[in-house]
């Protein structure tokens, strides 16, 4: 198991300074382990809150970071040719359903090149098991809910989406060219502390406080499978734990999408019971102490109905889920924004070398 060797090489995780790659850091340090983090602290959203994050990992004396392009080829090859590691968890990623229509070009080079360059590297250094994250996008916005990993994910209905399905089809071929044992976890609607400011629950919870309205696309009917995030870290490092192994087809001519001949898998990790974002504006009200002023507005293009995860494959796989309630979820998130907004304590501050200007934060569901 990889977890046997805790003491011996690191676990990289690319996008360290990301959401999903700072919190699986956070448990992996304090359950032991050595880690390497790579982040390139791009300006999609505020580059502060992932210095902030930075500076919590820099705590321990197990970590190691550097600042990365993982669509730079030469920078990820001699990373793997410095370093050896026992597994990669890559979540590094172009973020954003609705960005990836107004900059393209951002998510080829990030969630095409830059996997290309992180398998080549994980071939080279001979990597025992590449975890990387994808998509409940994958499935697109016309399918039967709930989503199951036994449904062909064919008709992406965005470029990011797209980029995440060739992210696993790419992973795929490294699985059966050379053997690596490739893991893609399907992530559904991630919340909690230390979150985006781009995702639904934190962008309402700043709209209801500062007295802003939000937009609301499809006039409010959508739902979600909001999934909290130490039960995502959770999950992820049960998958770190079982390395994929080759599975004989049953029926070659009409292949389950679920299973492979190569050490290849894919999961769903979400919750399992989708909400309404109604719902969600109402709990956080109700936490916050302010009422939310709501711009119901049409829907925008690529944006899902909703989204409901089939847990039956990864509960098999990995054991009984992690479970937080939404009520859990949102009242420890509403706990830490207050604190990280309100606390005297100074914030890091851009280094001079980052690029002076900002993007527009976009919302994401």
């Amino acid at each position: 198991m990889i977890r046997d060797r805790v003491q011996a090489w690191p676990v990289l995780i690319t996008g360290v300074a990301g959401f999903i790659g700072f919190q699986l850091a956070r448990r992996l340090l304090a359950m032991g382990y050595r880690v390497v983090g790579i982040d390139n602290l791009n300006n999609y959203y505020d580059v502060n809150l992932k210095l902030s994050r930075l500076g919590f990992l820099r705590a321990f004396d197990r970590f190691s970071f550097s600042r990365m392009d993982i669509a730079i080829p030469e920078s990820v090859e001699g990373l793997f040719l410095r370093q050896r590691f026992s597994a990669v968890l890559h979540m590094a990623a172009q973020a954003g359903v609705r960005y990836s229509i107004e900059n393209p070009q951002a998510f080829i080079q990030s969630n095409v090149q830059g996997f290309l360059n992180v398998l080549e590297g994980c071939r080279k250094g001979s990597v025992r098991h590449l975890v990387y994250a994808s998509s409940s996008s994958v499935y697109g916005s016309d399918r039967p809910t709930p989503f199951s990993v036994h449904h062909r994910a064919d008709h992406p209905a965005s470029l990011y989406a797209a980029t995440k399905k060739s992210g696993e089809l790419m992973a795929h071929a490294y699985a059966s060219l050379y053997g690596i044992p490739c893991t893609g976890v399907r992530l559904f609607t991630v919340y909690g502390p230390w979150g985006r400011p781009d995702m639904a629950v934190f962008s309402f919870t700043k709209s209801i406080l500062e007295g802003r309205p939000i937009d609301l696309y499809n006039y409010g009917r959508m739902r979600r499978d909001f999934t909290y995030i130490d039960d995502i870290v959770d999950m992820i490092l049960r998958v770190m734990d079982r390395v994929p192994v080759g599975k004989a087809l049953r029926d070659k001519g009409n292949p389950d999408a679920a299973f492979s001949p190569v050490p290849y898998r894919i999961y769903n990790l979400g919750h399992g019971q989708p909400v309404s974002l109604m719902e969600l504006i109402v709990l956080l009200e109700r936490l916050l102490g302010k009422k939310a002023a709501v711009k119901l507005l049409p829907p925008q293009p690529a944006d899902a109905l909703e989204t409901f995860a089939d847990m039956k494959d990864t509960e098999a796989d990995i054991g009984s889920l992690p479970g937080t309630s939404l009520d859990d979820g949102i009242r420890q998130f509403v706990d830490w924004y207050r604190w990280y907004h309100e606390s005297s304590n100074p914030l890091p501050t851009i280094p001079s070398r980052l690029p002076a200007e900002t993007l527009t934060t976009r919302i994401c569901v």
